[in-house]
């Protein structure tokens, strides 16, 4: 009963390059062919029904023949340009994967696969060149549990031509779909953005080191596919529109109560360099009641919102 219940490991299929023939050699075997079989085809007709001669009759199904099997032979040619690859199977077998740029010729009875072709409407080549993801935003929640939408593009590349094929349904679809999982992965693992201490990394706040973290792992789920993952990086990142105005305002109130920091910071310094001159030129000298009421009315001139209102006073302080 385990052994029913067992997960089946997959029969990963891995490249091996498939046979095959200078095509320019074998273009002048097969038009040789057809003018052997032209040849002796007209000489079977020509001597063989005025002569009657045997010998002379058999050319003619020998040559035609010949024929038949140079136009199955041309079938067999293969030109591919750089950057590309045919991955050819021969009666439900891999054949095995031409990669390198030029003209070939193969076993004619080789079928081409791509099973992105009936999707994406490519032909039978496979690409080798960088592509290009660029996956639609999608909702997800991240470490703090807040509702963001984010979206990433992923420059990506066929390496194994054999595991891009059979070992995944499309590999088109296969990658978008690991594209949306590593997404989610590595989104729970991060706040949004930074948290007070700033000591973590974040999603908004982080972008070189979310981008080899996401790479990573989606590489790891594309490894089956023959699949180099060459660059992912998060193109849209925001919240969600049900909580973005609540989140402006903690950023806005965020940057208020850190404004007021310089502000308060800045005014004391002021008023305790006021102070000192004060006492080292001997200007003045002030109690300690008056000194507090002097820092009083200086942070409030320096900490306000608005421009002060001086009054002058004509009396004496004391």
């Amino acid at each position: 009963m385990e052994k029913d219940n067992a997960v089946r490991p997959l029969n990963v299929v891995d490249e091996r390059p498939a046979k095959h023939v200078n095509g320019w050699v074998m273009l002048f075997v097969i038009i040789g062919m057809i003018v052997c079989a032209i040849a002796m085809f007209a000489l079977g007709i020509a001597f063989g029904v005025d002569e009657g001669n045997p010998a002379f009759i058999a050319l003619t199904p020998v040559g035609l023949l010949i024929f038949v099997a140079a136009i199955i032979m041309s079938a067999g040619f293969k030109l591919l340009q750089p950057n590309e690859a045919f991955v050819l199977t021969l009666f439900g077998k891999y054949y095995g994967t031409l990669k390198t740029d030029g003209f070939y010729w193969t076993n004619p009875f080789c079928s081409a696969v791509n099973p992105a072709r009936a999707v994406a409407g490519v032909s039978r080549k496979l690409s080798l060149k960088a592509m290009t993801l660029n996956n639609d935003k999608q909702k997800v929640n991240d470490e703090d549990g807040n509702p963001i939408e984010i979206s990433v593009v992923v420059i990506w590349r066929i390496t194994n031509t054999a595991r891009a094929v059979f070992n995944v349904e499309n590999y088109m679809s296969y990658i978008s779909t690991q594209c949306d999982a590593a997404i989610r992965q590595v989104a729970r693992q991060y706040p949004y953005d930074v948290s007070s201490n700033g000591d973590e990394n974040s999603l908004r706040g982080s972008a070189q080191e979310i981008a080899a973290i996401l790479r990573e792992e989606l590489q790891q789920r594309v490894d089956i596919a023959g699949i180099e993952i060459i660059e992912a990086r998060i193109s849209h990142l925001a919240y969600a529109p049900e909580i973005a105005a609540a989140m402006l305002q903690r950023q806005q109130a965020s940057a208020i109560i850190a404004a007021r920091q310089k502000i308060v910071e800045g005014a004391v310094s002021m008023v305790q360099m006021a102070l000192n001159k004060l006492s080292e030129e001997k200007i003045v000298e002030l109690d300690d009641e008056r000194k507090a009421q002097m820092v009083s009315n200086l942070l409030v001139v320096l900490c306000g919102n608005r421009d002060a209102q001086p009054v002058v006073g004509t009396g004496s302080i004391y």
